[in-house]
């Protein structure tokens, strides 16, 4: 069993707590800018004490709803300032945050309340509406409000009766040991458990992360870009991380217009999910091939000369660095005006890193960013383990792997294989769930369901999912993120989830891309063909059959995939087979496409 381990940098007190820095700020450094919101058509900023007003006004307005300490409040909205006033002020009314994911369906909604008991509810929209009207709202919650329909100015208004007195009170009884929020797991394997999170769990991931090296990224006169949901353990750290590190944090909730907010607040870190920066990858490749093929072989080009430069770099697991050659070094510079370039402007012009979580960056998307100038810094952690518990950053990065332990947390491998952590990032317990907790964390030891490795300078290496690992009816056991990976590589393929639990061999469904495949309809003389034109066309299972082979020569013949199927649409979120960070919902996969499955195995 090895274990690596790397001491707290520091205890955890009263006055740490987010709210109380808050307040503190609010005095000492009134003016500064912790956070900017676009109002349709510009930044604009909110000071720390603008900050603490509007805070302290809707924390009056919950305590006047009836909202005690201890008691939940659920939050059900999509990334934007809004989200951060109404966190703090439930924190602030000495009350628990129980996030949503704002693509929640009636039953996942009905679910959350229901077991977390959430007294009062905060959503967002009309479409929010439409899902509460479906949901069967349990008694327990007796107050719903639309973010869109004026709920913090509500808020604002039911306060003003509420004492200063009271509101202190109330915040008083916070401690570093008080549940600051459950968050219900994903759910990609089954019902969502809730995690109950500590003040202390989260100040120490904050602080770990700007002990770490990556924690540049949260000095003051640095910018950070928040796209993903705040629901999500990783971005609520990450934003309360910069926040503590007195940098600023800009909010915008639609992906799919994100890059003009790239170029008007031009941030210096990016926080993103790997297919984030696969599809970023995907959108350059598919513009040049739009433009002919020069100017697609032009990228092709350039990607492979930025992949290389990265691994010549060194620190992949593949040798130490080596001296570039001058053919090399001179196309990249001639790349760097006509490629390189235009992506990190892109991108703002001066980012200059990203940090990718929750789920695994195939290491081609890696080095080819990192080529361009903008390396990615992946790391691991799980919601009970409040986000990153391992990290990779400037100086010590290893591609390939997940990094180091951050401040205060312990990994070690089991002798099954399995990565367990320990430390306090930790979660406290699983609510309403001690059987689930007890399974969980055994002798102080959190056990993950992930299978990993470390080498001998402490960086982890994820390999699989305990509970993905495939048994074959001949017993092979075979982990699936890799092939899939390796088959995602193929520019068509949007996702590939692995089949063979149980059965004779391997087989796999797998997804076109959207833009992909349109624009190899087009090149080949299918211009306008709808996808499911497409999946039993020769020429496109051929481009996906040498997508399945190639992948195929990276594991064992007993391993490979041998037979797939190409489906007509690519995974959602809003389908839902996909999770908010769109992760794959195998048990939902495996149910609704149950007849093309055992069509393989016919």
């Amino acid at each position: 069993m090895r274990e690596i381990s790397v001491p707290a940098q520091r205890t955890f007190t009263g006055s740490d707590l987010i709210p109380v820095v808050a307040r503190g700020r609010a005095t000492t450094n009134p003016r500064a800018i912790p956070f900017e919101y676009h109002d349709g058509d510009r930044w604009r900023p909110l000071s720390n004490a603008e900050l603490v007003e509007r805070v302290d006004k809707i924390a009056a307005g919950l305590i006047a709803s009836g909202v005690e300490p201890g008691d939940r409040v659920a939050l059900m909205a999509g990334t934007r300032l809004e989200w951060v006033l109404v966190d703090l002020a439930v924190w602030t009314a000495g009350a628990i945050t129980v996030p949503v994911y704002p693509s929640s369906s009636a039953g996942q909604l009905e679910w959350i309340l229901d077991d977390s008991a959430a007294k009062v509810l905060v959503a967002e929209n009309d479409a929010h509406v439409v899902v509460v009207g479906d949901a069967d709202i349990p008694a327990t919650c007796t107050r719903i409000l639309y973010l869109d329909d004026g709920a913090l100015q509500t808020l604002e208004a039911d306060g003003e009766a509420v004492e200063a007195e009271t509101l202190e009170a109330a915040l008083a009884t916070l401690a570093p040991d008080t549940p600051a929020s459950i968050i219900y797991t994903s759910g990609t394997t089954g019902r969502p458990k809730g995690c109950v999170i500590t003040h202390r769990n989260l100040l120490s991931e904050c602080h770990a992360l700007l002990d770490h090296p990556i924690g540049s990224m949260a000095q003051q006169g640095k910018k950070t870009l928040m796209f993903l949901p705040l629901a999500h353990v990783l971005a609520r750290a990450v934003t309360y991380t910069v926040y503590l590190g007195d940098a600023t944090v800009g909010f915008w909730d639609d992906t799919s217009t994100i890059l003009p907010r790239f170029a008007d607040l031009r941030p210096h870190m990016i926080l993103g999910v790997p297919r984030v920066f696969e599809k970023v990858r995907d959108g350059i490749a598919a513009k040049a091939g739009a433009k002919g093929a020069l100017q697609k072989s032009i990228f092709e080009r350039a990607e492979a000369v930025a992949i290389e430069a990265s691994r010549l770099r060194g620190g992949d697991g593949l040798g130490d660095a080596r001296r570039p050659s001058l053919l090399h070094t001179a196309q990249h510079k001639v790349l760097d005006l006509a490629v390189y370039k235009a992506v990190r402007d892109a991108l703002g012009g001066r980012c200059e890193y990203a940090i990718s979580g929750g789920g695994a960056l195939p290491d081609r998307i890696s080095h080819f960013f990192r080529g361009l100038g903008v390396p990615i810094y992946e790391g691991y952690g799980l919601t009970e383990s409040t986000a990153a518990a391992t990290v990779n950053g400037p100086g010590c990065q290893r591609i390939g792997t997940v990094g180091r332990p951050v401040a205060g947390t312990s990994v070690r491998i089991a002798d099954n294989g399995e990565v367990e952590l320990a430390g306090e990032l930790i979660f406290d317990r699983y609510w309403n769930n001690p059987e689930a907790t007890a399974e969980a964390i055994r002798d102080g030891w959190f056990a993950t369901g992930d299978l990993g490795s470390l080498d001998a300078d402490g960086y982890l290496t994820i390999t699989g999912r305990a509970k993905e690992i495939i048994v074959t009816a001949g017993g092979k056991n075979v982990s699936p993120g890799q092939i899939e990976d390796a088959i995602r590589a193929h520019r068509l393929v949007g996702h590939a989830v692995l089949i063979g639990e149980g059965r004779r061999f391997v087989s796999a469904l797998i997804t076109l891309d959207e833009a992909e495949s349109a624009n190899w309809a087009a090149e080949n003389g299918h211009a306008g063909e709808p996808a499911e034109n497409l999946v039993d066309d020769p020429a496109l299972r051929a481009e996906i059959q040498f997508a399945v082979d190639d992948a195929n020569r990276q594991v064992s013949q007993a391993e490979g995939v041998k037979k797939f199927v190409v489906l007509p649409r690519d995974f959602t979120e809003e389908s839902g087979e996909l999770t908010a960070t769109l992760k794959v919902k195998r048990h939902v996969i495996a149910e609704r496409y149950a007849d093309q499955i055992e069509g393989m195995y016919a």
